[in-house]
C-alpha cells in the first residue's frame, strides 16, 4: 500500500486542489478512474473560490494527501470534513487522482477523515451525500461501514448550471442518497 502524508489545506492550496477534483469527476481525464461523473454531468465540479470557501469555513477542513519522495511532494487526494452538529460531521469533495484509483488510496483518505472528525470535532457519526445512480460508489462506501439513511436530497441543478455544466442524463435521475456511519 502506498504511504501517504496528510495535512490541512490553506487558501494557497486551492489552485492545486481544483484540477485534482475536476480530473477525478469530470471530463475525459476522469474516465481513467472509476469515480467519473462524465456520463452524468459536464462543466466545472468546483471552482477555486468554492474550494477557498470550504477551506475558510469554521469547523471545516480540507484534507490533502500526498506521496512524498526525496525529489518532491505530489498531491494525489483530498476531501472535505465539516462539522454539521455536535455529533455529526459531513464528508465531501473526495477526490483521488484517476490514474491512482483502485489502489487503496481512497480507503486511507476516508479512514483519516473519519479519525480527523472524531479527534477534532468529537463527533459520533459521519454523513455524506452520493448521487443515487452511482451504485458502484454507494457499494464502495457500504463496504466501509456506511449505510443508507433513507434520506434523499435534491441535486443542485442551478449550482451545476452556474458552473457551466449540464446533465448528460435527465436531472430527475440525479438526486442524492444520504449515507451515514457511526464512528
Amino acid at each position: 500500500m502506498i504511504s501517504l502524508t496528510f495535512r490541512t489545506a490553506t487558501p494557497s492550496d486551492a489552485p492545486k486542489i481544483q484540477p485534482l477534483v475536476q480530473s477525478a469527476y469530470r471530463g475525459e481525464s476522469s474516465r481513467k478512474g472509476w469515480t467519473t461523473e462524465a456520463d452524468l454531468l459536464t462543466g466545472t465540479r468546483i471552482d477555486i473560490p468554492g474550494i477557498t470557501t470550504k477551506i475558510l469555513t469554521p469547523n471545516s477542513a480540507v484534507l490533502l494527501a500526498y506521496t512524498t519522495t526525496q525529489e518532491n511532494e505530489e498531491l494525489i487526494a483530498c476531501c472535505e470534513v465539516l462539522q454539521k452538529s455536535s455529533d455529526t460531521a459531513y464528508f465531501g469533495m473526495f477526490a483521488v487522482d484517476p490514474e491512482r484509483q483502485a489502489g487503496g488510496i481512497g480507503k486511507q483518505v476516508l479512514a483519516y477523515a473519519e479519525e480527523y472528525a472524531r479527534r477534532n470535532y468529537g463527533v459520533k457519526k459521519m454523513e455524506m451525500t452520493v448521487i443515487g445512480v452511482r451504485k458502484e460508489l454507494i457499494g464502495w462506501y457500504r463496504r466501509r461501514g456506511y449505510r443508507d439513511t433513507g434520506k434523499r436530497g435534491e441535486f443542485p441543478v442551478e449550482e451545476v448550471k452556474g458552473m457551466g455544466g449540464h446533465a448528460v442524463r435527465d436531472w430527475k435521475e440525479l438526486g442524492f442518497v444520504v449515507l451515514e456511519k457511526g464512528l
